[in-house]
């Protein structure tokens, strides 16, 4: 549990800095996680064709550049939860495990959004009236190099960080029953799920987006239980 003589008024206010940039964070992921995984399908078939029109490439562009202010928003979101849950208690290890995860997530992130967005330059897209097959190595060279750093690397640091800010809140008591079996399961998901089943990895911001939700929802109880008894 929170030391009892942490103050008030900012007990309050970290649950909701995690909560909204938790919230903030998940949004932008999610959108950012559909796009590419249209873009960079397990199945290359059609994929191409959808990247040589101009509005499709145009919205995966777009949805890249949200990239870094999600990377952003969730560094920001360790801190409060980190705040929040009392730096992991007396556990080092997995105060460390929350700490070196969340960072290296953020890494093969900012990592596979440079991965995407060289597919969007035309390297893996052949020119009008270019033989067929013509680029095709450049693209399957850099589907697979997004597809890697996305179900191998960067969601399993996910699953991590997922893990680890579970057990955390569970044995301090800050997260609910529910919560920390929702977290168990989103860990399962993504540590041994994701690179096989494809549209796995939006177990993550779902799961950010829970515990997002539910830190606001306690600290809006908690004000108005402050509000009562004064």
């Amino acid at each position: 549990m929170q030391s009892a003589s942490k103050d008030p008024a900012r007990a309050l206010r970290t649950p909701r800095a995690a909560g909204v940039t938790g919230v903030l964070f998940a949004l932008l992921l999610a959108t950012a996680l559909v796009l590419v995984r249209i873009a960079t399908p397990v199945d290359a078939a059609g994929a191409a064709d959808w990247l040589a029109d101009d509005g499709h490439r145009d919205a995966l562009t777009t949805a890249l550049g949200l990239v870094p202010f999600a990377g952003v928003f969730f560094l920001w979101f360790m801190g409060a939860v980190r705040d929040y849950v009392g730096h992991g208690g007396d556990d080092r290890f997995f105060d460390t495990l929350f700490l070196g995860s969340g960072l290296l997530f953020v890494a093969m992130l900012f990592a596979l959004a440079v991965g995407v967005d060289g597919l969007t330059g035309g390297g893996g897209v052949s020119p009008p009236g270019a033989p067929p097959g013509d680029g095709q190595q450049p693209w399957e060279l850099g589907r697979h190099l997004s597809l890697s750093l996305l179900g191998d690397y960067a969601m399993r640091m996910a699953a991590v960080f997922t893990v680890s800010t579970t057990v955390i809140g569970s044995r301090l008591g800050v997260f609910p029953r529910w919560l920390d079996w929702l977290g168990a399961a989103a860990g399962l998901v993504l540590m041994f799920l994701v690179s096989s089943v494809p549209w796995s990895e939006l177990v993550f911001p779902a799961w950010v987006m829970a515990v997002s939700g539910y830190v606001l929802w306690s600290s809006f109880r908690r004000t108005d239980r402050s509000t009562a008894a004064t």
